[in-house]
């Protein structure tokens, strides 16, 4: 008994808001902690109804026999249970009623073989209701009151754990040390009750000796700290893969123990659980030479090495075995996550968020309609065999003119990869990859780190590749470059990481970290295709519609990491790496544009997107033209000429505008594109004075060379143009069209196609764009919508008789 009470508890605390884990996982997570010599694991999940909002309820036979043979299967493991309760919701102090419901609750857990407990009381509203006012002093001594009593109920066990309301230090007032609340705490709650605390902040980034004798002089014992680290319930783009780090094993004198709150996802927790195995070794008595003296980053290597086995063994999602083990593998009551994220500092497991939604990954996942797609996908790659070889050079260096020397490499690299698909093998340096650009929540690794320095250098310093800057010193365009050209190659690696992870054999690791890869991968690709877009795209201090350093001054001047700051929680900014990224773009603002759920099922095909190219006009008139006949019932004139479809819908743009068009490409071609006009009224004076001549000549309307249904062409291309009113053009001076092909397995690289150009705009001064749609365009009106369009432009588009209005304020 007394060495229980001695004892420095060392293990994980499943007490995060969302989806609790299965009961397979908490199996795997028991079998870890015992490889790692962790000895104590806490139930508490805040979405389990009966530990939190129906508390009063007992848990049902079924549960029962789940819960029982959970904690045999932790004792059978040499781990301490200790089952936590949160009644201070709704739980009335002085009533009797509720505190027989108490006993009866926790009578029935010890009942199941538990032997250790928690009463927790963070989250919850300070005030009492009147008949709690009239019976106890203050809101520390209710809570005490109870406590004291349901501990001498269990028999005074020796692990009793007890979270007060005000559990780390920015939730004290004034202070830690003149706490009245912890004063009363400290004073009346019975000696052998060890209090729960998180550190000076919800999130600490480090523990200090100091703060904790500071503590501990107030609560008149060693706390043990809810270590929430690696927790990520409050930011759906955000994952932790790094260390265990900022906690000094010498903090082991002043604790009673240390539990780590970790990630929802449950295989992220490999590293984090596994280094703090290495961090509570490190810290036993007799282990104090240099060997054994604790390093987050020999750590991470060590981790990292037994992780690679894990990622690449074929586990299904969830850890689930068979049928029958995934009937018992729900948690013991779930609710349906609130999101509070608004209200995010004053919890200790940090406040509930929707996380992004999840999908069925039992198998490889395949896309809805295998046999059309394989269809459509055989066909395209007949249509290329069949294609001018001329259009190979489509895949030049990604955004660069000839002769540029940016990104070659990158785009060959890429190509040589091929398709994704199959069961790879995940390396080690994208492990590396996957960890650095998911690190901690104070910190970034090596790899997130480069990109964002290397996006803010190459923004700030965009100057030197202007389209009108002729005044650049050759060096510094060079050095401009050959920094592009390594921000690119990063960027290319996330893209390849996701195929990896998709295409991988282990779908329990794809279940739980896919939706942060996919989101990563989507941002990288926009910003990859801005960086290329820049270099002698992006208009300096001369234009008269905007300034580059105008665009800039604005977005993403201040990056996370600065905003942050030691002292602040790492929710006051949002999106981790992603988010970073998303604020250093000109429309880093329009969340809409990339906050969006990941497709249902994932694809593991190579995505680029890049500013088009002259050479690649070829293949977008195929597409177009393709498209076309997909409406026409694939039907087409044997005599039509070849262009007229791409000379009405895409012509004027690629010959008149094409620095605002972008190509969306997979490993088989050219899937989609998105062009753009800057300015209206100048591209349609520019349409009537070169264009439309120029079509004239192309299909006279008589001769030799007339072909049938092209004579109405030049008419239908004036009636393109339109006229739109000067109160419309002002506020959207800008028009884009999007098109891409319907097999497209992944909808969101279609709106990343479409922030590639909007980023354009905006960073060349446009405050507006618009999209004509018109209402018989069935097709278009689907692709549109299935993308979101009205969405992504929320609260700032409205339809105007066929046109999509927008705003990139």
């Amino acid at each position: 008994m007394e060495e229980e009470k001695k004892q420095f508890l060392c293990g994980v605390v499943e007490g995060f808001y969302g989806r609790p884990w299965s009961m397979d996982q908490r199996k795997v997570l028991f079998q870890w902690m015992q490889t790692w010599g962790l000895n104590t694991y806490l139930y508490g999940p805040k979405d389990d109804l009966k530990h939190r909002l129906l508390w009063r309820e007992v848990y049902s036979p079924e549960e029962e026999v789940q819960l029982r043979t959970l904690i045999a299967e932790a004792q059978s493991r040499g781990l301490k249970f200790v089952y936590a309760l949160s009644p201070g919701q709704d739980i009335v102090f002085s009533s009797s009623c509720d505190l027989t419901l108490l006993k009866r609750k926790l009578r029935q857990v010890s009942d199941l073989g538990c032997q250790a407990y928690a009463i927790l009381f963070d989250d919850i509203d300070h005030s009492m209701c009147q008949a709690d006012s009239e019976a106890f002093s203050s809101f520390a001594h209710a809570q005490v009151t109870v406590t004291n009593e349901i501990y001498r109920f269990l028999g005074e066990p020796p692990v009793f754990l007890f979270c007060p309301t005000e559990y780390c230090g920015s939730l004290c007032s004034p202070s830690v040390s003149k706490s009245l609340y912890l004063q009363t705490i400290g004073e009346d709650l019975l000696a052998n009750i060890t209090v729960i605390w998180t550190g000076s902040k919800v999130i600490s980034r480090k523990l200090s000796v100091d703060c904790l004798a500071e503590v501990e002089a107030v609560l008149q014992r060693p706390p043990l700290i809810w270590d929430n680290l690696h927790a990520n319930d409050y930011d759906s783009r955000r994952l932790f893969l790094g260390p265990f780090k900022g906690r000094e094993p010498q903090l082991r004198s002043h604790l009673r123990g240390l539990l780590l709150n970790p990630n929802c996802e449950f295989e992220a927790n490999y590293i984090p659980l596994h280094t703090l195995g290495s961090w509570y070794r490190a810290g036993e008595e007799g282990r104090k030479d240099e060997e054994f003296e604790y390093c987050p980053d020999r750590a991470l290597s060590a981790a990292l090495h037994d992780w690679m086995e894990e990622l690449n063994q074929p586990l299904q999602a969830g850890r689930q075995n068979t049928r029958a083990d995934q009937r018992s593998s729900a948690p013991l009551s779930r609710s349906k996550t609130p999101d509070t994220s608004d209200n995010p500092s004053t919890f200790k497991g940090t406040c509930a968020v929707a996380k992004l939604p999840v999908f069925p990954l039992n198998s490889s996942s395949p896309p809805p309609s295998p046999t059309k797609l394989k269809g459509e996908r055989e066909g395209r790659e007949a249509e290329m065999k069949r294609s001018n070889q001329s259009s190979q050079p489509n895949h030049q260096p990604a955004g660069t003119k000839p002769g540029a020397p940016l990104g070659g490499r990158q785009l060959q690299k890429a190509q040589g990869r091929g398709l994704c698909g199959g069961k790879a093998l995940l390396t080690e340096s994208q492990v590396r990859l996957l960890v650095g650009l998911h690190y901690l929540p104070h910190e970034h690794g090596p790899s997130a780190q480069t990109l964002l320095q290397d996006l803010t250098w190459l923004k700030t310093n965009c100057h030197l590749v202007s389209a009108n800057n002729k005044k650049a010193q050759p060096q510094k365009v060079e050095e401009w470059r050959v920094r592009a050209s390594r921000f690119l190659s990063l960027c290319e690696d996330i893209a390849q990481l996701h195929c990896s992870v998709v295409g991988g054999a282990n779908r329990a690791v794809l279940y739980d970290l896919y939706p942060y890869v996919w989101d990563l991968r989507n941002t990288a690709l926009a910003a990859k295709a801005f960086i290329c877009w820049l270099d002698g795209r992006v208009l300096s201090d001369s234009s008269t519609l905007g300034s580059w350093k105008n665009c800039f001054h604005w977005c993403g001047k201040t990056t996370g990491g600065d905003l942050l700051g030691v002292e602040s929680e790492p929710w006051v900014f949002k999106g981790g790496v992603s988010g970073e990224v998303q604020m250093l773009l000109p429309i880093g603002g329009s969340s809409e544009l990339f906050s969006h759920p990941p497709p249902l099922f994932p694809t593991s095909r190579l995505y680029n997107i890049r500013p088009y190219h002259s050479k690649d006009k070829v293949e977008l008139y195929r597409m177009i033209r393709q498209l076309h006949l997909r409406t026409q019932g694939g039907q087409e004139s044997s005599a039509s000429h070849p262009d007229v479809i791409g000379d009405r819908c895409l012509g004027p743009c690629l010959a008149l505008c094409p620095d605002y068009s972008f190509i969306l490409e997979d490993e088989l071609g050219v899937c989609g594109c998105v062009l753009g006009v800057l300015d209206f009224r100048s591209f349609a004076k520019r349409c009537q004075a070169s264009w439309l001549p120029a079509m004239r000549d192309k299909y006279p309307p008589k001769g030799g060379n007339t072909h049938p249904n092209t004579q109405d062409l030049i008419q239908l291309m004036e009636e393109d143009q339109g006229e739109y009113p000067d109160s419309l053009l002002y506020h959207f001076p800008s028009q884009l069209r999007l098109d891409a092909l319907p097999e497209l397995v992944d909808i969101s690289v279609s709106r990343t196609l479409l922030t590639s150009l909007l980023t354009a705009l905006k960073a060349n001064g446009s405050q507006g764009v618009f999209c004509e749609v018109q209402p018989t365009d069935r097709q278009r009106l689907e692709f549109l919508t299935k993308l979101g369009f009205l969405e992504i432009l929320r609260g700032e588009a409205r339809n105007r008789e066929g046109v999509v209005l927008g705003r990139l304020l």
